[in-house]
């Protein structure tokens, strides 16, 4: 926060990510937030590792815009809509700068074709084109089930999983890695980032073939995220089993 002490009146525009996508970290919002306004500066967030991960409260933190993709957390598959979050108190503005497309126009003349744009007085206004049915249809099916089970539930979950994931690897595989998200359950989602003291090339191959699925961040960083929606503790403990077996050779 020393950076906007010593220049937070030449400061704009804050944009970051909510959730660090290579450590895993998750940042305060609400305290970035209430920091930059004092300043008077915009904030907007990426969300793609946030969304479905974290319990976000945006309107209420005072964030001015986020933006996040409909695809990982929120479980929409393969080109999912991506989904915005602009701040009430900018809406129905129209000398705010932005890309206008014909979908943002105020519905009830849309169809009249004026040369000047009326924002629909929601998020929309910052709608270019029309959304992918086939694509709205699966990242629904999706948001019920969230809607359904709850994200304060999830998160609760979601806490006890990679605890319970973290507690683990520290004891089974101490010797060999390294985790390098924040051990304080505030400051990450569900993601641990585990840096290998002895790293395998194709280590992902070997896992993928073990029936464990993650991700590598060359040159040493694996990304594992228990999903509370439907991963178990009993995943956890499969998980370690089988990168315990591929690190100690067997």
């Amino acid at each position: 926060m020393d950076c906007f002490h010593h220049h937070g009146h030449e400061i704009a525009l804050v944009l970051i990510g909510g959730v660090n996508y290579y450590t895993g970290q998750a940042f305060d919002m609400k305290a970035i937030t209430k920091k930059a306004h004092k300043y008077g500066c915009l904030v907007g967030f990426d969300l793609a590792h946030g969304a479905g991960n974290l319990h976000l409260k945006l309107h209420d933190w005072g964030v001015d815009f986020a933006a996040w993709c409909g695809y990982k957390y929120l479980n929409g598959g393969p080109g999912a809509p991506s989904g915005v979050f602009i701040h009430e108190r900018h809406l129905g503005k129209s000398d705010i700068p932005r890309f206008e497309g014909w979908w943002g126009h105020d519905k009830s003349t849309r169809f009249q074709m004026h040369d000047k744009f009326v924002p629909t007085a929601t998020a929309e206004a910052w709608q270019l084109s029309n959304p992918p049915i086939f694509s709205m249809a699966s990242l629904l099916a999706s948001l019920e089930i969230f809607h359904e089970a709850g994200i304060e539930s999830l998160r609760k979950k979601s806490e006890k999983l990679t605890s319970y994931l973290e507690l683990l690897l520290k004891s089974e595989l101490k010797d060999h890695i390294t985790i390098i998200t924040p051990v304080s359950v505030r400051n990450r989602g569900c993601q641990l980032s585990i840096r290998l003291k002895n790293p395998i090339s194709n280590i992902i191959d070997i896992l993928h073939k073990k029936g464990a699925v993650c991700d590598l961040r060359d040159p040493d960083v694996l990304r594992v995220a228990p999903v509370p929606l439907y991963n178990s503790f009993d995943d956890c403990h499969q998980f370690v089993h089988i990168l315990k077996e591929i690190l100690n050779g067997s």
